[in-house]
């Protein structure tokens, strides 16, 4: 597969925008979603995935891959993703990628090993309450992962035992993990913003999403049956709170718009560890601003 581009930043910083706008000047461009949640059929407002118009108007890959009942995670994506790369380069087209995923941008860029699942094994440690006696057990078994690993993180704890038991192979042999950047013919091209216009951004997008059917979409979804990792989607499990008459709706839409901003922040801080990351500071227009420095990478890629 050819060497790709990707735009990266934070949400509600302009990328898709950005996105379309090259594809459509460039025609040969086909967009790749870099997004955990777009990959859910029926998640669509929320997640701000490409309109059916704008699908018509550019070719993009890895969004409505599986039914929100089900489970999915970045070890299914890659499959997912490296199919369309190979589908794209087959066709003589150019590869946008465009996410703000920040784990899933990195096993496609770099290429990372990753380890199975063992739901069995991961049963068993849940049982164990206490989080810190696991990562005592994991220092024992691995002492390199929970040395990187912070004793009350029991997400991360769980994941390296349920890895190095169930594979019989230390959770950290399967590579350096996203704390080291290696080279890659992958040019990220990240949007910043002033976090005042990103938080402003914000608000005026969850409004929208209010407006345009988000907690009919919900609804919906909900009673058709959500898998857990759907379930974590910002915006979704604020409106299932309420759903369940565990908070009310304008609660439910205070609290979607304060984890969105809160979300971006750490969205940028991901991508500003990346020494490897161009960083484009917007001060009026994206699409303007941005798109040329794309497109100008998209075709120095070919050469």
């Amino acid at each position: 597969m050819p060497p790709r581009v990707a735009i990266v930043g934070s949400t509600a910083s302009g990328k898709s925008a950005v996105a379309m706008a090259v594809a459509e000047r460039m025609h040969d461009v086909d967009l790749v979603s870099i997004d955990s949640m777009q990959v859910y059929r029926g998640m669509d407002i929320g997640t701000a995935k490409p309109t059916a118009d704008e699908q018509r108007r550019v070719r993009h890959h890895c969004i409505d891959l599986v039914d929100a009942s089900e489970e999915f995670t970045v070890a299914e994506f890659k499959p997912q993703v490296e199919s369309a790369l190979r589908s794209i380069a087959a066709a003589d087209r150019r590869a946008l990628l465009v996410g703000g995923t920040g784990l899933y941008h990195r096993v496609v860029i770099d290429d990372f090993d990753l380890p199975g699942q063992y739901p069995d094994v991961r049963a068993d440690l849940e049982q164990e309450s206490s989080t810190e006696a696991l990562h005592a057990r994991l220092a024992e078994l691995d002492p390199p992962a929970a040395a990187k690993m912070e004793p009350g993180n029991r997400r991360r704890v769980v994941r390296a035992l349920e890895v190095t038991i169930g594979s019989g192979r230390a959770f950290s042999s399967f590579g350096p993990g996203v704390d080291a950047y290696p080279p890659t013919p992958v040019a990220q091209i990240a949007i910043r913003r002033p976090r005042e216009v990103i938080a402003a951004r914000v608000e005026q997008r969850v409004h929208r999403m209010i407006a345009a059917g988000l907690v009919d979409e919900v609804a919906s979804l909900y009673d058709a049956g959500m898998s857990r990792t759907a379930l974590q989607a910002l915006g979704y499990k604020e409106i299932v709170s309420a759903i369940r008459g565990e908070i009310d709706q304008d609660e439910a839409i205070d609290m979607i718009i304060t984890r969105t901003r809160q979300f971006a922040v750490r969205q940028e801080r991901w991508f500003r560890r990346d020494p490897r990351v161009r960083w484009i500071d917007v001060e009026h227009d994206p699409v303007a601003e941005v798109a040329p420095v794309v497109i100008a990478a998209l075709e120095e890629s070919t050469v």
